[in-house]
């Protein structure tokens, strides 16, 4: 019997949207899980403000009596185990995360060499130091930051096409049964949450059970 390595073109799909802590925390360890076990990574914009607000009719976890306090111990848990330091309250105000959302779908389409350099960078503009991307200057300098040229970032920003390229990718996301950030697809099977990332591992080495 053929293994499911054996029988499938092994991905990494991962989805996230950028005012996620979550998402941020599992973008600075996704590509070296895939890494280390040879298999290609794939990011994917989504917004949370669609699957889990609109669709799933749930409110944002700050909003959540309860589910609010646990969360700022779990992410200051986490963050003192793996070393990362925020430089944004939880409580604070969110960005508009569409700006970077259909920049970074505009890119994946036209200049994906430039994609995730540039989701990196407004990862940790955002989570690290605190800057609001959805400011049109605080994306261009994360995006020069990222090595993207100063007219690529132009283009993306002015693009009509971006929006409908955001709009694609969380369509099809949702298709796939992706409802939260980050969210990881790992053989077709779905993993939530950045607690899951041990166990993304052990089903990669695994193959699957």
């Amino acid at each position: 019997m053929q293994s499911r390595s054996e029988t499938t073109a092994r991905q990494i799909d991962f989805y996230f949207d950028f005012i996620s802590p979550y998402g941020y925390l599992a973008s600075l360890r996704i590509d070296e899980i895939g890494a280390r076990y040879g298999i290609p990574v794939a990011w994917h914009p989504i917004l949370i403000g669609v699957t889990v607000l609109k669709i799933m009719g749930l409110k944002p976890l700050m909003e959540t009596p309860l589910k609010r306090d646990y969360v700022v111990r779990e992410i200051a848990r986490y963050c003192r185990r793996h070393g990362v330091t925020l430089g944004r309250p939880l409580d604070g105000p969110m960005m508009n995360p569409l700006p970077a959302g259909r920049a970074f779908a505009w890119m994946l389409r036209h200049a994906p060499e430039h994609a995730r350099p540039f989701a990196r960078a407004v990862f940790d503009a955002y989570w690290r130091e605190g800057r609001d991307l959805s400011v049109a200057e605080e994306l261009r300098a994360a995006a020069r930051i990222a090595g993207v040229p100063d007219e690529m970032i132009a283009a993306a920003l002015s693009s009509e096409e971006a929006s409908a390229l955001l709009r694609e990718s969380i369509e099809r996301a949702v298709a796939r049964g992706v409802f939260g950030s980050p969210f990881v697809l790992v053989d077709d099977e779905p993993f939530f949450g950045v607690d899951k990332l041990e166990l993304i591992e052990e089903w990669i080495r695994c193959n699957g059970w």
